[in-house]
């Protein structure tokens, strides 16, 4: 149990080891070269002064009875730590749209198919080969829980926001280690990502297939906008509208993201309601094991369509809108880290190296043989952010994005940014990703690999229609230039 001033000082802490985070990640020199963000330095030293690392040394030395033998942090300050990831990923999830104008769905497809097609066969390809690695080794070898082949999305797909958020979903279905294994899987993920990533921007620039100019790299800052929505007209608007009102505008926006929460809770009782009156009274439950921030995702999209509707849109201010989701997020990884459990990671060695190793390789392998394919120009620049993205969080495919395209040449941002409309509602932390460990659970993993493997081959053969068309296009241009 804690109190709202255990709470209080849980938030302080926290915002005292970001600083430090801050201060480690200037001082250290691989840190900046890995573009670690700061938030998992905090994280790392929240676990590093905790009960498990110096707490456990400090026990060992002086006794258990010690004067920090159970590290810097309390009890009650751990539990409102251990319990945040799974709230606070909500905030980021229903913030994720709002204040962007959302294109008409058509014409982002035709801007971005191809960029959509390889995001999707990278994701449904992890769960796949999860599935297959699950069933031909870590089951006889390791007698692995069965939701163990969702991890590797889970943790490289959805990254340390969504790892942390899921924990409460994975203990329900018994699956508690399952947190902590996706916590170490993004983690490596997120390391890999930037190690390959970097060298491979290195080979693309020496073998001539990046053909912008490099540049300066600045830690990424975001997902980018999905179109510019501020000038003189809508700051007009947000004026007029703010006229009289006593209240900060980071207060409404903060009411916004409260207001898309809630619509995603009630999508979220919808959906486990009409599960119990139909399928669910056969004992088949999926909604009631899926958590809440995918919900959040699709409320704040239904959210910035409604305020749009009403002429109320900018009342959102997306640079404020940003911070709450970035402020959430940072919760979400320091209290993930700092409550990951090594204990359970080094008693799983064997499947989470196993996990780790396959999921680098189908990314990588993917990446090198379907990009050049798939994409009909540019497609070393427009592959490896969905690369990043896939090993770690968005802003590391947006860093590799800058990394060989930092004056957007190519034009990778725009499309990179479009796909996430058809990416994260589903993956990525979207509605599969949560509902999978309950499917694995209610079909068994045959049964879901024909889901993900059908899945699979339709974004496959989406992807052949699209190269065709890149074949037609091209032998026409070559037709072209001979006449």
């Amino acid at each position: 149990m804690f109190t709202l001033r255990d709470v209080f000082f849980a938030f302080i802490l926290m915002a005292l080891l970001l600083l430090a985070g801050r201060y480690v990640k200037q001082k250290i020199r691989w840190i900046q070269r890995l573009y670690l963000p700061e938030s998992i330095v905090a994280g790392a030293l929240a676990l590093l002064l905790g009960p498990q690392i110096l707490g456990a040394l400090i026990g060992s030395v002086a006794g258990e009875n010690a004067l920090l033998a159970g590290g810097l942090f309390t009890e009650p300050i751990r539990n409102v730590w251990s319990q945040s990831p799974g709230i606070f990923i909500n905030i980021v999830f229903a913030a994720l749209f709002l204040g962007e104008r959302i294109p008409n769905p058509r014409a982002i497809w035709r801007k971005a198919a191809p960029q959509v097609v390889f995001g999707q066969t990278l994701a449904w390809g992890q769960y796949v080969l999860g599935i297959l690695v699950t069933l031909g080794i870590l089951i006889p070898l390791f007698d692995a829980n069965p939701i163990s082949a969702a991890l590797i999305e889970i943790g490289f797909e959805g990254g340390h926001g969504t790892a942390g958020g899921m924990a409460d979903t994975l203990n329900e279905l018994g699956f508690a280690e399952g947190a902590d294994l996706a916590l170490g899987l993004a983690t490596v993920g997120i390391v890999s990502g930037i190690v390959a990533g970097t060298a491979l921007s290195d080979w693309g620039r020496r073998k001539g297939h990046v053909r912008s100019d490099a540049g300066d790299v600045e830690d990424p800052g975001g997902v980018p906008e999905l179109s510019h929505t501020e000038n003189e007209e809508v700051r007009n608007r947000r004026a007029h509208l703010m006229r009289g009102l006593l209240i900060d505008p980071l207060s409404i926006n903060c009411g916004i993201v409260g207001l898309a929460i809630v619509l995603g809770w009630l999508i979220l009782q919808g959906l486990v309601w009409v599960e119990s009156v139909t399928w669910g009274t056969t004992g088949f439950e999926v909604m009631s094991y899926v958590p809440l921030f995918p919900m959040a995702l699709i409320g704040g999209i239904v959210v910035q369509l409604i305020l749009e509707r009403l002429r109320l849109a900018p009342l959102v201010i997306q640079p404020l809108m940003k911070s709450i989701a970035g402020l959430a997020l940072d919760v979400v990884v320091v209290a993930a880290l700092a409550s990951i459990s090594l204990q359970v990671i080094g008693s799983n060695l064997g499947i989470f190296v196993i996990l780790s190793v396959v999921g680098i390789t189908w990314n990588v392998l993917f990446f090198l043989y379907y990009a050049p394919r798939i994409f009909p120009d540019h497609w070393f620049e427009k592959g490896i952010g969905d690369l990043g993205q896939s090993m770690g969080v968005t802003a590391t495919g947006i860093l590799l994005l800058r990394m060989v395209d930092p004056q957007n040449d190519s034009g990778a941002f725009e499309s990179f940014a479009y796909k996430q409309l058809f990416f994260e509602p589903i993956v990525g932390g979207g509605l599969f990703t949560a509902a999978a460990p309950a499917l694995i659970v209610r079909f068994g993993l045959m049964g879901t690999l024909l889901i993900t493997g059908g899945l699979l081959i339709f974004w496959l053969a989406m992807g052949a229609i699209l190269i065709k068309q890149k074949q037609r296009w091209q032998s026409a241009e070559r037709q072209r230039v001979l006449h």
